[in-house]
């Protein structure tokens, strides 16, 4: 979500707190662990494109709204670029934004070029309209999360990887696609039941966010099966991770013994139109890979 293109269903909240605030400018900033977007701005008068991020620090650690009616009397701020500058902010009021896991997501802040006092029923409805942003993003989070894994799902998979292959494509950087198949998956269900077999799917994904970067698309896509869409990366980069993955694999303590075969393959936008056909590709790699081996595939464990 924090990588996709601004969407309409966050551009109706921050429609609402500019409408509400009678303020130009109205943004929901969601943060990364090392990059900020500026998810949806609503915006009216002075053309100046800078986003107004830095405001947004002290309410995204904070649990209520926070006001500075006036930036010019605040010594945090009166000195800032923003505010002796264009856009020449004088009003802020941020709310912080909760992921479904309660971890801080981003903030929800109206923005003025004059300042202004606002009461403490002004902070509720700001408090009211993000606890609404929230419940829309438990539903999204919901739709596109594989509930067992807490890996993203095939449908949020598509989603994403569209989006970043578009991006690849666009500023000509490499990407590679990694389509996971555990071997003899349905022999550990058969022996040991299907607990034991959630348990080896919940461990194989934990192994795959721990092995992975922050930036790599990581899904679960089918039953045993899995993908990993690695945005600047060449089938030369992703040898090391799948190494380090099958050493992970060989260290596990009380888990059934499982290995797994994968497909490689490299984006191509002369061929591979849509993530669809990169994934077909993988996918028939990945087979190709398994018949080869046996059925088994040479990461694996000992």
């Amino acid at each position: 979500m924090l990588g996709a293109d601004p969407d309409e269903r966050f551009d109706r909240f921050t429609r609402i707190a500019r409408h509400l605030f009678d303020t130009p400018i109205a943004l929901l900033k969601l943060t990364g662990s090392d990059r900020q977007w500026v998810k949806s701005r609503i915006r009216r008068g002075r053309n100046d494109s800078r986003p107004e991020l830095a405001f947004c620090s002290e309410a995204l650690l904070s649990d209520k709204v926070v006001i500075v009616p006036d930036t010019t009397r605040d010594e945090r701020l009166r000195d800032h670029p923003l505010v002796v500058d264009l856009p020449e902010i004088r009003f802020y009021a941020g709310c912080p934004v909760r992921a479904p896991d309660g971890s801080p997501l981003g903030t929800l802040c109206v923005i003025d070029h004059e300042p202004r006092e606002v009461g403490e029923e002004d902070a509720d409805v700001l408090q009211d309209l993000v606890w609404m942003l929230e419940q829309e993003l438990q539903s999204l989070s919901l739709a596109t999360l594989d509930e067992l894994t807490n890996l993203t799902n095939r449908r949020g998979f598509d989603a994403i990887a569209e989006h970043s292959i578009a991006v690849c494509r666009r500023i000509s950087e490499p990407a590679t696609l990694l389509y996971f198949d555990l071997d003899e998956f349905k022999a550990v269900n058969d022996a040991l039941g299907h607990a034991a077999g959630d348990r080896v799917l919940r461990t194989f994904a934990r192994h795959l966010r721990e092995t992975f970067r922050d930036s790599d698309v990581v899904a679960r896509v089918g039953g045993d099966e899995f993908c990993v869409l690695l945005t600047s990366a060449t089938t030369e980069d992703v040898q090391r991770p799948l190494s380090l993955l099958a050493g992970r694999l060989q260290t596990r303590e009380d888990e059934p013994l499982v290995s797994f075969s994968v497909g490689i393959a490299p984006y191509d936008p002369s061929i591979h139109a849509t993530v669809h056909a990169l994934v077909e590709e993988a996918d028939q790699r990945m087979y190709r890979h398994k018949q080869a081996n046996g059925g088994r595939d040479p990461h694996r464990g000992p």
